[in-house]
């Protein structure tokens, strides 16, 4: 048997447990696992001392484009997730235009060929204008499914009502992506920020916990009633926990790495407005919350909802300054920080990254190391201690939340669907991510 490219004498972090082995790639694909030390190959990557992860899938990033393009784009906005091991991104549709007509998608689809270095898939914007067609767009190339927003978004992508919401669920089949905040509580709490002098201190106040936990509770009653999948983006509160954790039927739960590493007040201490996002950072109570989620099981996916702004936006004075950071490039390290803190297994990380993306949206052919499966690989060096900074970034921002964060733990190489696109903190080749593909939809 022949290989392309053979991983040699790497941890490798299979579905049945760590193992020290070899990886044989062919044709853009796992074709063994084993001793592979007699077989011929074109190329050979000695991976010793490295753990070799299924490639971490990002699933929740905004990349700006088209219309937003000075923030962020497919280039360096994948740029910065290969640079950071990741191997897949799925985009939201947030942009000018929004994604929600098929011509929009495939604009999009059409902007990514050549462009960009990660595989991805775009997200529908569900609205009242569209909602009956969405069961049959979210089926076309390239799509991740329906994203709607609850809260405040931008065009014409809220959906504050329960009328809407529910023509939307009833329209669809996959799993439908939702960021919960309800609009009727924050249009009622506006009004705290009418105040000279506010800082983003009061971000978590305006949009409190009850302003989470009424769109969770409105969304989730909605999907039993329906009998359909929900996915709760960016989970913040101790109480959305305890309940979406009885609500495991129909909703699968997603936690930001941004919000298992700060916590006010201190964040908006040192940061400002650029800690401001959302839902935004609670305090630790809530931090505590998040991650006893994680360990027990009731957080499926693990993402950053990477959403950059310039440094120029977010000098603003507060509240005119906009909600978001990147993240798609410091997932890892920082995660991985985590592990060495003792606050996370591997084995949850390798789970909540890439098994777990691909088991709560059906994607096709990723998410683990197993014969037959892309060749993604997040390979990383459990050991390496680093200093995380701004001048690292690729995303057009040239920012970082985390910038003077001390880790434990860095991405190595990153390798999709066998081309290494990633090695040594230096990009390698040329763009050529593909669209995802989803087993609801092949």
């Amino acid at each position: 048997m022949t290989f392309d490219l053979i991983l040699r004498h790497g941890t490798v972090v299979t579905p049945g447990g760590r193992t020290v082995c070899d990886v044989g790639i062919r044709g853009g694909r796992i074709a063994a696992i084993g001793d592979l030390a007699s077989a011929a190959t074109a190329a050979v990557l000695v991976v010793r001392g490295l753990h070799v992860l299924p490639g971490v899938i990002d699933s929740q990033v905004h990349f700006r484009e088209p219309g937003l393009e000075h923030k962020e784009d497919f280039a360096t906005g994948t740029a910065a997730a290969a640079l950071g091991g990741v191997v897949a991104v799925f985009e939201m549709p947030n942009t000018k235009p929004s994604t929600t007509t098929p011509a929009a998608l495939a604009d999009k689809v059409q902007r990514a060929h050549g462009r960009m270095w990660t595989d991805h898939a775009f997200y529908f914007g569900g609205s009242a204008e569209n909602a009956e067609q969405l069961g049959e767009w979210e089926r076309l190339p390239g799509c991740a499914g329906v994203k709607v927003f609850m809260g405040s978004s931008t065009g014409n992508l809220l959906v504050a009502d329960d009328a809407t919401l529910e023509r939307i669920l009833r329209s669809i089949n996959r799993r439908m992506a939702v960021h919960c905040e309800d609009e009727p509580r924050l249009i009622e709490r506006r009004s705290l920020l009418d105040v000279p002098g506010v800082t983003p201190h009061l971000h978590p106040v305006w949009r409190d916990e009850l302003t989470a936990l009424r769109a969770t509770t409105r969304l989730v009653e909605l999907a039993e009633k329906q009998r359909k999948r929900v996915h709760v983006l960016h989970v913040t509160t101790a109480d959305e926990m305890a309940y979406l954790a009885d609500h495991k039927q129909v909703a699968t739960v997603e936690v930001l790495a941004n919000h298992l590493t700060l916590a006010a007040p201190e964040c908006y201490d040192r940061l400002g407005s650029y800690a401001q996002q959302n839902p935004p950072v609670r305090d630790a109570r809530h931090r505590a919350a998040l991650w006893a989620a994680v360990n027990d099981g009731t957080v499926d996916i693990l993402a950053t909802d990477h959403a950059p702004h310039t440094r120029a936006e977010k000098d603003a004075v507060y509240p005119n300054t906009p909600s978001g950071m990147p993240g798609v490039q410091t997932l890892v390290p920082v995660m991985l920080d985590h592990v060495a803190a003792g606050r996370l297994s591997l084995e949850r990380f390798v789970e909540l990254t890439s098994a777990g993306p691909q088991r709560v949206f059906n994607l096709a052919g990723k998410g683990r190391i197993a014969i037959g499966y892309d060749a993604d690989f997040t390979i990383v060096d459990l050991q390496a201690k680093r200093t995380i900074t701004d001048a690292q970034q690729a995303c057009k921002v040239g920012w970082t939340p985390f910038a003077g964060m001390a880790v434990t733990g860095w991405p190595q190489v990153t390798i999709v669907r066998g081309t290494i696109v990633m090695r040594d903190d230096q990009l390698i080749g040329a763009p050529g991510g593909q669209p995802c593909r989803f087993g609801e939809c092949l």
